[in-house]
């Protein structure tokens, strides 16, 4: 039987409804809560819980294969990719730095994304690095959001931006001013 917090308290909910609403006997409440307890038990294996996000955890659709070629199509078509989580503060770092300059880029959010499970890990595959943010400019990684940053202190990032404007690459819109 399974005793997972998510599933004790939906279980605990629906004991509480019962009792309330129906004022039914205890040994019906409890074969009640048996039957809604290995319900909601046998679909633990197609969900986790992750920081307090319920998130599905079921495969996706994308083969390692069609992974890597989603990745390499994603950066082949965009001059700035950042591949992300939205709870990451280093990958909030890594877009400030780019929405300072007024440079608009293309986001993979990982943690929305049905395979990013599978992504991140052909990112690290790709990278050498299996942490987010993953950022390309220009077709190449750079980096995180710490080297983006550092990049940026040093001069170093804009002209790798720029080189987005020679080559036929997306997604390269400076700032009007």
């Amino acid at each position: 039987m399974c005793f997972c917090v998510r599933c004790v308290r939906i279980v605990a909910a629906f004991l509480y409804l019962c009792t309330v609403r129906f004022c039914c006997g205890h040994e019906w409440t409890f074969s009640f809560v048996m039957i809604v307890n290995k319900f909601f038990c046998s679909l633990v294996p197609y969900f986790s819980c992750r920081m307090g996000n319920f998130m599905s955890s079921a495969p996706g659709t994308f083969s390692k294969k069609k992974s890597a070629s989603f990745v390499q199509e994603v950066v082949d078509h965009n001059c700035i990719v950042i591949f992300s989580k939205t709870t990451c503060p280093y990958c909030h770092m890594a877009k400030n730095v780019f929405n300072e300059i007024g440079i608009s880029y293309k986001v993979i959010e990982l943690d929305q994304h049905q395979d990013g499970k599978q992504l991140q890990e052909v990112l690290g595959e790709m990278t050498g690095e299996k942490t987010v943010p993953r950022v390309f400019v220009n077709g190449t990684c750079i980096g995180g959001g710490s080297a983006t940053k550092e990049l940026h202190q040093k001069g170093k990032l804009l002209p790798l931006i720029e080189q987005c404007a020679i080559s036929s690459r997306g997604a390269y819109h400076p700032s009007p001013n």
